[in-house]
């Protein structure tokens, strides 16, 4: 049996533009699922402001109901359904990359929640920064995830119909299930099961207060791998693209990429090497190289970085990020691979 195994995404995905960070295809749900898929797979053991002060905020964003997988027409997309202060459920797309949860306008309207003259924070996105209104929330609940009470960021719709975002919040010790074949989403308690023999297990590292962090090779270069379900894309920093290639080709097809901020910046669509998390191998990847903001506000620009974006992380049947064991289950689709 093979100690590892490889997976490759789709060719036609390197088109794609990168606007809005996020999509969606069809309404939100009524209701959350109530009974799991067939022999779930257990999880790999890993792991508000003063009115008067101006906080800050990060947030990365960029059909089934509830997990939609990577076709080669589409980026896959991760919804949770929260109740907000008992009411909802709303659609919230599941962002490891963003340090704090954020509704649309449209969202705090259906919560009679109006934006305080004085309650601000300071948005920052993949893309640039804003000054924006917030709503207080008691609680947000999906699944065994509870939390609050909080102060929301609304933003601009840019979220392809979701209804907000849903942040590391609360998840310190639960472990998030997303089955991209039977539609299928569970946030619960961690309760330190180990993988098994037909997932791949990634271990993470926790920095800059929470983002999940992997180390991987592109091709023969060292690099930092950051796991952002909320991102549509795989972006990475231009320390990657030189230690890649010495001449980037000048005909690159070009990207733009359009925040939660409305900020707009440009990157070079690329073909990658193979991107190896150890025991798993990925083909055919695609990385729009940029100096994006966000890579600066994380200090990351001296060091070859990427975020892998759901063009990736939807490509697998079945994603586990259990967040107390610090690990990230991957399965293949189709014929199943054993791992040791």
């Amino acid at each position: 049996m093979p100690r590892r195994a490889s997976a490759s995404l789709g060719s036609c995905l390197c088109a794609l533009l990168l606007s809005g960070r996020l999509a969606a295809d069809t309404p939100a749900p009524a209701n959350p699922p109530t009974t799991p898929p067939p022999a779930p797979a257990p999880a790999a053991p890993p792991a508000v402001a003063p009115a008067d002060k101006l906080a800050e905020v990060v947030i990365e964003t960029t059909e089934p109901r509830y997990v939609a997988p990577t076709r080669r027409d589409r980026i896959g997309r991760i919804w949770a359904p929260v109740m907000i202060d008992g009411k909802g459920p709303y659609r919230l797309v599941l962002d490891t990359g963003a340090n704090r949860s954020a509704i649309t306008a449209r969202t705090a309207e259906l919560l009679g929640a109006v934006p305080s003259e004085e309650g601000t924070t300071r948005v920052t996105g993949f893309t640039g920064s804003a000054t924006v209104p917030t709503v207080h929330a008691k609680t947000l609940e999906v699944g065994e995830l509870l939390f609050g009470p909080t102060d929301l960021p609304v933003l601009a719709d840019v979220f392809g119909g979701a209804q907000g975002v849903l942040s590391m919040e609360g998840l310190q010790n639960k472990r998030i299930y997303a089955d991209f074949t039977r539609d299928y989403l569970e946030i619960s308690r961690s309760r330190g099961q180990p993988a098994r023999r037909d997932f791949a297990v990634v271990p993470l590292k926790v920095v800059h207060g929470g983002l999940l962090v992997a180390d991987v090779r592109v091709g023969n270069v060292r690099a930092k791998a950051i796991i952002d379900t909320g991102a549509q894309g795989t972006v990475g920093n231009t320390m990657l693209r030189d230690a890649l290639m010495r001449h980037p080709p000048r005909d690159a097809a070009h990207e733009d990429i359009i925040g939660v901020t409305l900020d707009v910046q440009g990157g070079d669509n690329l073909p990658a090497p193979d991107l190896d998390f150890g025991h798993l191998t990925v083909h055919g990847v695609h990385i729009t190289f940029g100096d994006m903001y966000l890579f600066q506000h994380w200090k990351l620009t001296d060091e070859p970085t990427l975020t892998l974006g759901m063009d990736l992380l939807g490509s697998f049947d079945v994603l586990i990020i259990d967040y107390a064991r610090h690990e990230m289950q991957l399965r293949l689709r189709g014929p199943p691979a054993f791992f040791y």
